[in-house]
């Protein structure tokens, strides 16, 4: 009970400023899962090959990970506002061009240099630096509580961002419109998201932005320099390496290869799948709030690995099971855990590192995770292409990301953050 009263008293407390960023992560995310349903279908529609609209989802992502990498370790010294408004520019100029060209150079361009999320996931550099502007506005205390709501909100935003866009596209074709122009509209909003959110961040104080910090009579290594870190270099760098093994094993099973997986095994059609993870990203969700009790209990670390060491058992289960029932089971019981790692890292990533490079170093890690995960899909497309081996990607999933767990909590249990040293 007295868990609960502290979930929402970190709500009540939020600062106009943490309100303010809750509803950029929503109208973000919203847009995000609108996308993710028809960018593949439109821009098939569009006359593309899968072969091409498979090099511009590359692409896409490549750039919005050197995007991110570039913003992000120059906002804590440019200013956090003013590199959160170009991300959004940046997010509605992508939406524009896609929505008014057909060329495939253009779109390569547009989505290279622009933010636009082909998986209903974060991208860009928003993330990176929203978590170090909350971390700015809420006490050490009711970090991880804030973190939690702000995952919990994210999660149900791309959910009704993707029933949004279905509703949307289905409503327009039954009116006349035809199926690329329904496509299209989405994509038009996307763009129109992107301009709400300039003027949302514009609205933000100046205490979102990075303190300023007293500079060491030493100088930064110029890479440390340039990648916005001094202090922290070594813990971002640890950090960095453990989170790409991390996404590395999770890339093997990628919600879209997940989903293949239950079609090859017991034929399940599209719509159920739908429903199926579509009730797998709420539980998700939800459980960031349990996370946030667990933390406060047993520490960040302690949890970031107890629950993530039976997800990831789970995980290997799902392809042991005999029966649709059973599998789905397993499935729903793993996603129920599997993201209570995810406020717990983000707060432990913020505490442990200097409050003037929390920004860099968030979009450090950050890169270092989307690096991780875009390799492996390449192996497990060719793990599927055989039928003996669609299992596969299931235990080299749960292998690589249980010794995450164990190296992670070798490297870190003795780094407290302050609230844990503080008890």
């Amino acid at each position: 009970m007295g868990e609960a009263s502290a979930e929402l008293n970190a709500l009540r407390s939020l600062t106009t400023d943490g309100r303010l960023l809750f509803a950029t992560r929503f109208v973000r995310l919203f847009a995000y899962g609108a996308l993710s349903v028809v960018l593949v279908l439109y821009l098939v529609g569009l006359g593309l090959s899968e072969t091409e609209a498979g090099m511009l989802l590359t692409a896409t992502l490549v750039g919005d990970a050197l995007l991110s990498l570039y913003i992000t370790t120059r906002a804590d010294r440019v200013g956090r506002r003013r590199m959160l408004i170009v991300g959004a520019l940046l997010m509605a100029a992508a939406g524009i061009a896609f929505a008014m060209t057909r060329q495939l150079w253009l779109l390569v361009v547009a989505g290279t240099i622009g933010v636009i999320s082909p998986s209903g996931q974060e991208v860009g550099p928003f993330l990176s630096i929203e978590q170090a502007a909350l971390s700015q506005v809420v006490a050490d205390r009711d970090r991880t509580h804030v973190f939690a709501w702000y995952t919990l909100g994210g999660s149900i935003a791309t959910a009704l961002g993707a029933l949004a866009a279905g509703f949307l596209t289905d409503s327009l074709q039954h009116n006349t419109w035809t199926a690329v122009d329904s496509y299209r509209a989405v994509v038009v909003l996307y763009a129109c998201f992107g301009a709400m959110l300039c003027f949302l961040f514009w609205r933000a104080s100046a205490a979102v932005e990075a303190p300023r910090a007293a500079r060491s009579a030493d100088a930064p290594l110029p890479v440390a320099r340039f990648a916005g870190l001094h202090r922290s270099q070594a813990v971002v760098l640890r950090l960095s390496a453990l989170f790409a093994l991390d996404s590395f094993g999770g890339g093997f099973v990628v919600q879209s290869f997940a989903a293949y997986w239950f079609y090859l095994r017991f034929g399940v059609d599209a719509k159920t799948l739908g429903a199926l993870f579509f009730a797998a990203n709420v539980f998700a969700g939800f459980s960031a709030l349990a996370a946030s009790w667990l933390a406060g209990r047993i520490g960040l670390v302690n949890t970031m690995v107890a629950t993530h060491l039976p997800s990831n058992v789970l995980l290997m289960m799902i392809p042991l099971m005999p029966t649709l029932p059973l599998a789905t089971l397993v499935l729903l019981l793993r996603f129920s855990i599997s993201q209570m790692d995810v406020p717990t890292r983000q707060s432990y990533t913020m505490a442990v590192v200097a409050p003037e490079e929390r920004a860099a170093a968030s979009g450090i890690t950050g890169v270092a995770r989307t690096a991780g995960a875009a390799m492996s899909p390449l192996f497990a497309g060719l793990l599927f292409s055989h039928p003996d081996l669609i299992s596969v990607p299931f235990f080299i999933a749960g292998t690589l990301k249980i010794a995450y767990d164990l190296l992670l909590f070798r490297a870190f249990r003795k780094l407290k953050p302050p609230e844990e040293v503080a008890r």
